[in-house]
């Protein structure tokens, strides 16, 4: 019980880190890009993994924003079909009908910020969700690829108290090593906002 209350309190703090305090005070109407990031999925559907992130983004996307877009990443890495294409799959038949942008080549979250990046240039407002210590990686890569936009971020509102215990204390203990491994591809150490 202890450790995955540690990792939950991880995904916690994750995910209210990074944003900057300037994308609230965006002119309106506004343009928002909700970023899914993909998961290995073996198969031609989506997985349990990249169907929580789905569901997800789709709470993160805002009815007040003028213009929407999903921008759906990921290569086929673990199977024949990219994860950007099971996910906007997933999202259409979860009633999606806002435009949807597809990276389908990434095969790291450094790809996947860097190749969603100009497909969210246009936007005001950007959003990453996976879980939120993925999302927060997302992030940190995005203020070291182009900080220009890093004033452009927002929650992606995936956090979720006692969801999927499993994951959120698998994922917990992942992160150091992730984090490590991000360093190594920008040449840097990242570290999180405080």
């Amino acid at each position: 019980m202890s450790v995955w209350l540690a990792s939950d309190r991880a995904h916690r703090l994750a995910s209210r880190r990074g944003f900057s305090s300037t994308v609230l005070e965006t002119r309106e109407p506004y343009r928002q890009a909700v970023v899914v990031l993909g998961y290995r999925n073996r198969g031609s559907r989506a997985n349990l993994v990249n169907r929580i992130r789905v569901r997800s983004a789709l709470r993160a996307l805002d009815a007040a924003a003028a213009e929407r877009v999903l921008v759906c990443c990921g290569g086929a890495v673990g199977g024949p079909v990219p994860e950007a294409e099971l996910l906007a799959a997933y999202a259409r038949e979860r009633g999606v009908r806002d435009p949807i942008r597809l990276d389908r080549t990434s095969r790291t979250t450094v790809e996947n910020v860097r190749n969603a990046i100009p497909l969210v240039e246009d936007t005001d407002r950007i959003a990453f969700v996976s879980d939120p210590l993925h999302a927060e990686r997302a992030r940190l890569i995005l203020r070291r690829l182009r900080p220009d936009l890093a004033w452009r971020l927002e929650s992606g509102r995936e956090y979720r108290f006692g969801w999927h215990p499993i994951i959120t204390i698998v994922t917990a203990l992942r992160a150091p090593e992730a984090m490590r491994r991000t360093g190594a591809m920008l040449g840097t150490t990242p570290h999180r906002d405080r």
